[in-house]
């Protein structure tokens, strides 16, 4: 059956997920007990189980669901109020019922970095893609018009940097006989000498955008750039600035389709601050959607991110919602050994947690059958030293309370590398019962 094409300042429609949650969970899943069976998603919230009560093996990876639901909430109301859209990094949680809570909070579209990633937010339902990244070879690029004549309802949009790369799209619109009717909309990604991708001069992105607006079956429909490789605000601040230079020469020349918006956008979860400051001001002939990517935020993080946001909050002259972005995103694991005085080992390691941005940090320790009413900070003087395959290694102050088969929750940073670790994602309230579980497309 056909459908409307989305109105370009519409946010996405919920994603259609119910044969997700019915198809029965494979039972060797990482995270399901023994002895679970072929549950489902919607069943879990069913079954009574407790992280406390010890419900579950660990290690195990939890997502506090009011603390999501926040950080959803806070950065729905922060784009609102400053006139900015968001296509939030889909890369981050490959969960598509997560879309979904992004999307019910607005969301104008979910980005990918890869045409397999693309395909898992197609099957669910997602209207408008961004590929924030330029395909390569004739699979991604055959990828992308494969869907497009798939669904004429559907948004597709991808980057170029080079005239190498318009021409590799060029080439697989030719490939399929009347990919006019759907164009794949690019953006013209604007980079830096020193960051990654993307076009470091604006001569060579004017050439870009004019090859883009030359094609029948291509669509230029704005300029980009990904600022969270860049070390700080200043550089950041060019590398904005450069993108709507560029959208202005483009406008001044004639490039852009008149009867469509301009997109312009960012994508690092570090600097949507200063994405908004500088885009804030731009105003052009034509309807523009200022467009964030940010993903982090919807788990956010104990290390970098916590850092990052610090900073947003003491600089930023953008309008800020009550509240603040919280880590919602927890790996348990069980005191497995106490060998030597200072150290203790538990049950996780590389293959469970990601440490690319900081080792994880102890934040609460609890006793199961102790009486205690809940999990409680983690006492100073814990640090993770080392991480193994399936080992952590904890070095404890002489006094520290932990004893073998005591729980301990890490927080982590940078969400990306725990979630891929992760199949399944067990869903917690604040008294850690499940009430759902969050299957991943890695």
């Amino acid at each position: 059956m056909s459908r409307p094409a989305l109105p370009f300042d519409a946010a996405l429609p919920p994603l259609e997920l119910d044969m997700l949650k019915a198809n029965p969970l494979d039972p060797s899943t990482k995270g399901l007990p023994a002895g679970a069976g072929a549950v489902s998603l919607n069943d879990i919230a069913a079954a009574g189980w407790n992280l406390l009560a010890e419900d579950l093996p660990l290690p195990q990876a939890v997502i506090r669901k009011d603390v999501l639901d926040a950080n959803s909430h806070w950065m729905s109301r922060f784009t609102g109020l400053n006139g900015l859209r968001i296509a939030p990094h889909g890369k981050t949680t490959m969960a598509p019922q997560l879309y979904d809570v992004q999307a019910r909070d607005g969301a104008w579209a979910i980005t990918v970095a890869t045409t397999q990633q693309m395909g898992v937010a197609l099957r669910f339902g997602t209207r408008r893609v961004l590929l924030a990244n330029q395909p390569v070879g004739p699979k991604a690029v055959d990828a992308i018009f494969l869907a497009l004549a798939a669904d004429p309802s559907v948004e597709i949009y991808c980057l170029a940097d080079s005239l190498e790369g318009v021409a590799q799209l060029a080439a697989g619109a030719g490939r399929h006989q009347g990919a006019a009717r759907n164009p794949l909309r690019v953006l013209v990604e604007i980079g830096m000498t020193g960051a990654r991708t993307g076009a470091q001069s604006p001569e060579t992105a004017q050439a870009v955008a004019r090859a883009v607006a030359g094609q029948d079956a291509l669509m230029l429909a704005g300029f980009e750039c990904f600022e969270g490789v860049l070390p700080n605000t200043a550089t950041v601040d060019a590398m904005v600035d450069a993108v709507v230079a560029a959208a202005r020469a483009a406008e001044a020349e004639g490039l852009l389709s008149a009867d469509q918006p301009l997109i312009l956008s960012a994508g690092g979860s570090a600097y949507f601050d200063r994405v908004g400051e500088r885009f804030g001001p731009a105003s052009f002939s034509r309807p523009v959607i200022k467009l964030l990517r940010s993903g982090c935020y919807l788990t956010h993080d104990a290390l970098s991110y916590a850092k990052a946001f610090k900073r947003i909050v003491a600089e930023t002259s953008l309008a800020l919602p009550e509240g603040e972005l919280m880590p919602a995103l927890e790996v348990w694991a069980y005191v497995q050994s106490r060998p030597e005085p200072g150290k203790a080992l538990l049950t996780m390691g590389k293959r469970d947690i990601g440490n690319d941005a900081g080792m994880p940090r102890p934040e609460r320790w609890y006793r199961p059958g102790s009486g205690m009413s809940g999990p409680e900070p983690m006492p100073e003087g814990h640090q993770l030293t080392g991480l193994n395959d399936q080992h952590a290694h904890l070095q404890v102050p002489h006094e520290s309370p932990l004893k073998v088969g005591d729980m301990v929750a890490f927080g982590i940073g940078h969400p990306c590398t725990t979630f891929d670790k992760w199949g399944l994602l067990m869903v917690v309230d604040e008294n850690y019962r499940i009430v759902d579980a969050v299957k991943t497309f890695f």
